[in-house]
Formats: C-alpha cells, structure tokens, sequence
C-alpha cells in the first residue's frame, strides 16, 4: 500500500520575483518491512498532523545521501543530524510535539506499536523517491527524560554492493578468495566494527566464491537475496552443528552461517571445519585482534591455528567526486615518502569552487556532491591468508603486534597498501587516506 504522493514547496527568493517557488517530490512510503497494513484509518488525527513533516524529514535525508537520520528531543526543540558517507551533518530542527509526532508516524508506517512507549521498537518501511526504492529500518529508543530518540537507517536498493567487482577488491584479491574456498576446509571469517561495511564485504566474499565449482549452502538469516546459494532448511530441533553435519551428508562445498559471537557458535564450527569450508563474520576492529578472539573463544590454539584459512577486514573511505575532483602532478618526495610508485604521474584531490576574478565570490558547488568533494565510499581491505609460519605463531600463543608483522612479511594485504591502491587509481586521495587512518 502506497501512503500518497505529494509536493515540497519551497521558497527561492530573488530580487526581481520574491514569489518565485521550486517544487521538489517528497518520499513515498509503500508499506511496513514486516508485512503489516499500516491502519491509517485508525490513525486519521496522527496522519493529519504528522505525515507531511514525516515525508519532509526523509526527503531532506534521502536528497542529501544520508545512511542515517537521527533525531533527539533536547527540552523543547529536536535536533536533527545526518550521517553521509560516514561524516556527521547537521540536520534540521523542530518543536518537541511534531518531533514526537513523527515519531508515532513512523512507528505507525512500519508496523509497530504507535501506542506503546518506554520500550525499545525496531522495524521499517519500504520507500520510493525520485524512481529509486529505499529500505528505512527504523529503531526508536527509550531515553531518561521519558522521550524517544528516533534512528532511520537508509538502505538505497539501487546499490549493488554485493560482489567483489562492486566493492572494487584486486584481481589479486579475488584470486585469494577463490583459492581460500577450493580447499574445502576451514573458517573464513570477515571482521569490523559496527557500521564499517563487514556484512557487505562477507557477502563479497561469497560473491567471489564459483558457483558453478562449489556448492554453497546458507543457514544465515538474511534480507539480502543470495544468487545461486541454496538456503538451506533448519529442522526445528537442530543445533548449529547439527545442520551443518546435514549439509556436509548433501555434499555442500561451502557453508554460510550467522555471525559468530560467542565460544559456543565458533567451537560448533571448528567441530566440522576440517570437513567443510565456513564463511562468516565478526566484530573486532582488525584481522589480528579477530584470530585473537577466536583462539579465545576455541580455548585450543593448536585447534585455531589448523582451523583459521582466512581473515578480511575492510575500512570505508571516501571516494572523491569524479566531476569536481582536481588532478595534480605529485611532487617525487611526497611519492618516495607515502610509498607510491615514483613513476606515478598524476594523482586527485577534493575539488574547490572556483572564484570569480571580478567579485571574488566562490562559483555555484558541484551539482552532484554539493560542494562537500566526495561521493559515495568504497572498502580498503586488509587480509590475514594463512601460511605454515602463521599457523605455527598462533599455536605458540604470539602476541597481535608479531602476528600483524609476520602476516605484512608474508605478503598479506594492509589496509596502507590497499588504500595507496585506490589513491593511484584517482578513486580517493591522501587526505582522505590519511583521515580514516586517524579515526
């Protein structure tokens, strides 16, 4: 069900026709994420007052790229903010009572519970503006002062991050994974911190993987459509390992399960992992720090060190805007000193309006990133890909800091060098590599 159409009108002062108006579409929702019909009906009084700023509140996220739009109640205003290409904006504000009521729109449009209040609710609605369909998954948290603190996160369906290619991994890098998955043997683990694109680079993974070679099975509960991947069936009584037992008897090549969170998920891995290829996730901050966890978590580092195939982890950066960004021949000393090829001939920098020479006012910012110099983000990916030498530092219970310089001697991928990689191609630049470095 569609919740109408509508327009956005906004004032565009000019000194000969203050009347004049711009009209801008607004978002369109079409239905909750759960399935459930939002009774708008039922909710007439609430629709009246807070629809349209409702509309107006994801329009304005969704015309400026925003991932995230959070709004939180402060006294008698609202504060809106904005999270685009993982920098922080400030949004708009907005009394108390239409914060709230939007609120109860919101909670109304995915299903939810409008009267319910004081408890943590989740959902989401699914959206169209401007021909290109969204997901907003909505949470609304409880806060002290008795209000709600409001977060819609934006998923664009336009934007196929799901392959190796989309997430622009190396041919050398792809090769690792399809080498990593024909053993047929072993845990695979993808890692990073809440927000840093860890499920999108697992499902890249899997992407890489042959499937017209190897027969992947899933038991992961997921949204995101798995192309040529069979889900597999969980038997109401199964455990994790049992159901992997099943799919080994169906000959399945490689398993894809939930994230791992606790020693008791990895050590029903391990229990069939010299069998059977195990793709996953994880949270930890790097490579490293994931083997340490999971030699924890096993509580037998022999047992990690045989089992432990492969550890990705990636960092978001910023990709410059390719119609603003400004070309530069790099200076030999600053390639000498950043470890980029001598040869390099020219590399990219954020763009800056150009300034008049009469009036000395900057030009109009770039029509498609606004002035702000970057336009979507793209994965620096490090990897930990297991030799002999690695394996026997696990099992001798090495500290991360000789394990991280044993895995760069054996020539493992580091962030640095894949993130010189994206500056040499002109996808980002050294500040922008240096930013995410400091983070």
């Amino acid at each position: 069900m569609a919740f109408g159409f509508g327009k956005k009108r906004e004032d565009v002062h000019d000194e000969d026709d203050d009347e004049e108006e711009e009209e801008v579409d607004l978002v369109n929702f079409q239905g909750a994420l759960n399935g459930k019909t939002a009774d708008m009906a039922a909710n007439a009084r609430l629709v009246q007052a807070a629809l349209r700023p409702t509309k107006d509140l994801i329009t304005d996220g969704l015309e400026r790229r925003a991932e995230t739009i959070r709004v939180d109640i402060k006294g008698e205003r609202a504060q809106t903010s904005l999270s685009i290409d993982g920098m922080p904006f400030a949004g708009g504000r907005m009394p108390k009572p239409q914060a709230l009521a939007v609120t109860q729109m919101l909670k109304v449009l995915c299903g939810l519970d409008a009267r319910l209040k004081g408890r943590h609710q989740s959902g989401g609605v699914k959206a169209e503006f401007q021909g290109t369909k969204y997901e907003l998954s909505v949470e609304i948290s409880p806060q002290p002062d008795a209000t709600e603190r409001l977060m819609i996160r934006v998923r664009n369906l336009s934007h196929k991050l799901e392959t190796p290619s989309d997430l622009g991994f190396s041919e050398a890098l792809r090769q690792t994974i399809r080498d990593l998955t024909s053993h047929r043997h072993g845990l695979i683990i993808c890692c990073g911190m809440p927000g840093s694109g860890v499920t999108t680079t697992t499902y890249a993974v899997l992407r890489g993987i042959d499937v017209y070679l190897y027969s992947i099975y899933s038991i992961a509960k997921t949204s995101r459509e798995l192309l040529n991947i069979k889900q597999f069936e969980v038997l109401p009584n199964d455990d994790l390992q049992t159901s992997m037992m099943r799919m080994i008897r169906e000959e399945a090549d490689v398993i894809f399960v939930d994230p791992i969170r606790d020693a008791e998920t990895l050590q029903q891995i391990f229990s069939v992992a010299d069998r059977i290829c195990v793709v996953s996730e994880m949270q930890a901050k790097d490579c490293s720090n994931a083997i340490e966890q999971l030699v924890q978590w096993s509580g037998d580092r022999q047992q990690a060190s045989e089992l432990i195939d492969g550890v990705f982890s990636q960092k978001l950066v910023r990709l410059l805007c390719n119609q603003c960004r400004e070309a530069f021949r790099p200076n030999p000393k600053l390639l000498e000193k950043v470890g980029l090829p001598p040869e390099t001939k020219v590399l990219y920098r954020k763009g800056e309006p150009a300034v008049d020479e009469k009036t000395g006012e900057e030009d109009d910012p770039c029509e498609k990133c606004g002035g702000v110099g970057f336009y979507g983000r793209m994965a620096m990916i490090e990897t930990i890909i297991m030799t002999d030498p690695l394996r026997k530092l696990i099992a001798e219970g090495a500290p991360v800091d000789q394990l991280k310089a044993l895995a760069r001697a054996e020539g493992c991928l580091t962030f640095h060098k894949d993130g010189l990689r994206l500056v040499a191609e002109g996808k980002t630049s050294l500040e922008e590599l240096q930013r995410v470095f400091k983070a």
